[in-house]
């Protein structure tokens, strides 16, 4: 079963490179880097604002909202986007290979399934505990349309951003360099809660980001598993 797994799921959707040309002259990837560097720079003049607010107040749903404007913002203005495709074995000869749907959609559910297991360990440790509270505050209203709403726009445009412009600007070990840029954004809210679960979930998304050569495959992880720990996170610790 798990052999099979990882030559139908994790293999071609984490590993395996589809053939892609996205080269940029140099001037583009000059322009694209620019535009990213100013873009982070209002993304975080953005959320230093947002983090000055109350927890509850309606709010922060706007600075949510205009943070996520921000990085979709950045993401086109920087240059051309791809949404990427996965190889497939049973694909026809000489058709375009598929775009990546139900291989990141079950791995955010994976991943999911992972932190709800890391969530009851978390709850016995007390200021682990405190941490994981603080970021459902913000939600202590109930899991709404609008809470639901914002949580996928945001989940969107942070894969636009940070898997599409930042990834593209990268030269070198993009992977790896687009997740520590994430983990530095996440971690500008205080909470080392968020910094680690973004440091799984960057990099997760960034091999796919690596695989498919495109952004809808993060995107598909990313608000999967946000929106499963939008409804499972408060079952655990409130």
């Amino acid at each position: 079963m798990i052999p099979v797994l990882g030559r139908r799921l994790l293999h071609p959707s984490l590993w395996q490179q589809v053939p892609r040309d996205h080269r940029q002259t140099p001037s583009e990837f000059r322009r694209r880097q620019l535009v990213t560097l100013l873009f982070v720079l209002i993304g975080a003049s953005v959320l230093g604002w947002s983090l000055r607010i109350t927890p509850g107040s309606s709010t922060f749903i706007v600075a949510t909202l205009v943070l996520a404007g921000v990085w979709a913002v950045g993401a086109f203005a920087s240059g051309p986007l791809h949404l990427g495709r996965i190889e497939v074995r049973d694909a026809a000869e000489g058709t375009p290979l598929p775009r990546p749907v139900v291989q990141p959609i079950l791995i955010g559910l994976g991943l999911a399934a992972v932190f709800v297991v890391g969530g009851l360990v978390v709850h016995e440790i007390g200021p682990l505990n405190r941490q994981v509270t603080k970021v459902l505050d913000y939600a202590d209203q109930g899991v709404g349309p609008l809470v639901l709403l914002v949580t996928t726009l945001n989940g969107i445009a942070e894969e636009l951003f940070f898997r599409g412009a930042v990834y593209a600007a990268i030269p070198r070990n993009p992977v790896v360099w687009s997740t520590v840029t994430y983990v530095i954004a996440t971690l500008a809210t205080g909470n080392v809660m968020l910094g680690f679960a973004a440091v799984i979930v960057g990099a997760v998304v960034g091999l796919q980001r690596r695989a498919s050569g495109g952004i809808l495959a993060p995107i598909l992880t990313h608000i999967t598993w946000s929106v499963a720990m939008l409804y499972a996170l408060p079952a655990i610790f409130l």
